[in-house]
């Protein structure tokens, strides 16, 4: 199969039109697609790179490769609150397995479709397996939730469950035992939930987001050094509340501990907003069919700076009575750097 009859065969689709002409103007097909971003909204593009064997196992299945290859993506648009519109996807090969790329193009193709966002050109060459998406959304710009907007006084929020995904990569790695609770770690893993609905609720409501892809104190990070703040956060409350899947809160404390705070791939949104729009975040969840919890505080900090790397030690780690939490021995949090982690 050659490059054009796979792109044919595999990833071509008719852009789909809106009747004010926004959104995609033209698609597939020519050297540039020509997006219209609606009356009023400013375009909010984040591209992702997903490498085998340093981003997920090169044995994985397709559909669910192809399903959170965007997933990841669309989990940037959220943090932003943005709706998307349209992604590029740039696919190096191996080689050109008919039956992997079809698995590959319905599980990408089914959550497209469930966000209207289109397709709408990339490129693919022969390479090692690598799968690069750009993706378009569109926010106001007023109500854009960028990392650099957290207040002192602000209430820090994350959504769903977090350190799933760890533990799931754990039993799938053989590093411990499958637990019950298993299967929703390892669904978790390979098909996260991009919080979409929840970042267009939480428009206007909320001043700093992030998606948790790197762990929570590597993203809240982000947001603390962007914002030129602290945060306290109470681990006890932390790990005995929603935000920890029964699954996670049964392994023994250092590695609950690292899971929830350190264990990266949750996509899910820690977000602030000041104490006076708790019962509209509460609303917005539920609009959103999405749980949240409260996990801490905004608190006054170092300067904001740019670098990133250090944002982690912003974050106060607090027992129930507001007293540092003395970390198990041999634990160590932070946020993933894909450097830092390469063999020299």
């Amino acid at each position: 199969m050659g490059e054009f009859d796979l792109i044919r065969t595999h990833f071509w689709r008719a852009a789909p039109a809106r009747p004010d002409g926004s959104g995609v103007r033209l698609g597939n097909g020519d050297d540039c697609a020509l997006l219209v971003p609606a009356p009023g909204m400013v375009l909010a593009v984040s591209t992702d790179m997903l490498v085998a064997g340093r981003h997920f196992l090169p044995d994985v299945d397709p559909e669910a490769l192809g399903h959170k290859a965007l997933a990841v993506n669309l989990s940037d648009l959220a943090a932003m609150g943005a709706r998307p519109l349209a992604f590029t996807l740039a696919l190096a090969l191996p080689r050109a397995d008919s039956a992997w790329l079809a698995a590959l193009a319905r599980g990408l193709f089914a959550l497209a479709d469930a966000h209207g966002c289109a397709l709408v050109g990339g490129d693919t060459t022969a390479g090692p397996l690598n799968l690069c998406l750009t993706v378009f959304g569109e926010v106001p710009a007023q109500q854009a939730s960028r990392r650099d907007a957290a207040r002192v006084g602000d209430d820090v929020w994350v959504s769903g469950t977090l350190g799933d995904a760890r533990l799931g990569l754990a039993v799938l790695l053989g590093e411990r035992p499958a637990p019950l609770g298993a299967e929703h770690a390892r669904a978790r893993l390979e098909r996260p939930t991009p919080r979409v609905a929840l970042g267009l609720a939480l428009r206007g409501i909320i001043h700093a987001a992030a998606d948790v892809s790197d762990g929570l104190l590597g993203d809240l990070g982000h947001i603390l050094a962007a914002s030129g703040v602290a945060a306290r956060l109470d681990v006890e409350t932390l790990l005995g509340s929603g935000a920890v899947h029964p699954a996670v809160r049964a392994l023994p404390p250092a590695e609950a501990l690292r899971c929830v705070l350190a264990g990266g791939d949750d996509y899910e949104l820690v977000f602030t907003a000041a104490p006076e729009r708790r019962a509209a975040v509460q609303r917005a969840a539920e609009q959103a069919a999405t749980p949240v919890t409260r996990i801490g505080q905004i608190v006054a900090g170092p300067p904001a700076t740019h670098t990133l790397d250090a944002g982690a030690a912003r974050v106060h780690l607090c027992d129930a009575h507001g007293q540092p939490y003395p970390l198990p021995p041999g634990v160590a949090l932070g946020g993933f750097d894909h450097f830092a982690t390469m063999p020299a």
